[in-house]
């Protein structure tokens, strides 16, 4: 009886897995979503109005919503 043991990479899985090919058209979509979107929108913060490009003002509620959720799913 012989036993064959893998060793190396995990088996015969290529570079672009399903994974990695998501994660390569979220990438492309959030750049064309950038450049799209570049201009200068006006955002009231309790007080002051700050003048922006529209994609960071997305952007920041968005990284707060993302933090947000890691934190919560770690706590669990």
């Amino acid at each position: 009886m012989s036993t064959h043991r893998r060793t190396g990479d995990g088996g015969s899985r290529g570079f672009l897995t399903p994974g990695k090919v998501l994660v390569l058209l979220l990438l492309a979509a959030t750049l064309v979503f950038v450049f799209q979107n570049t201009a200068r929108t006006e955002v009231r913060l309790l007080v002051p109005i700050v003048t922006m490009p529209l994609w960071v003002a997305l952007l920041i509620p968005g990284v707060i919503g993302l933090l947000s959720g890691m934190y919560l799913v770690r706590r669990r």
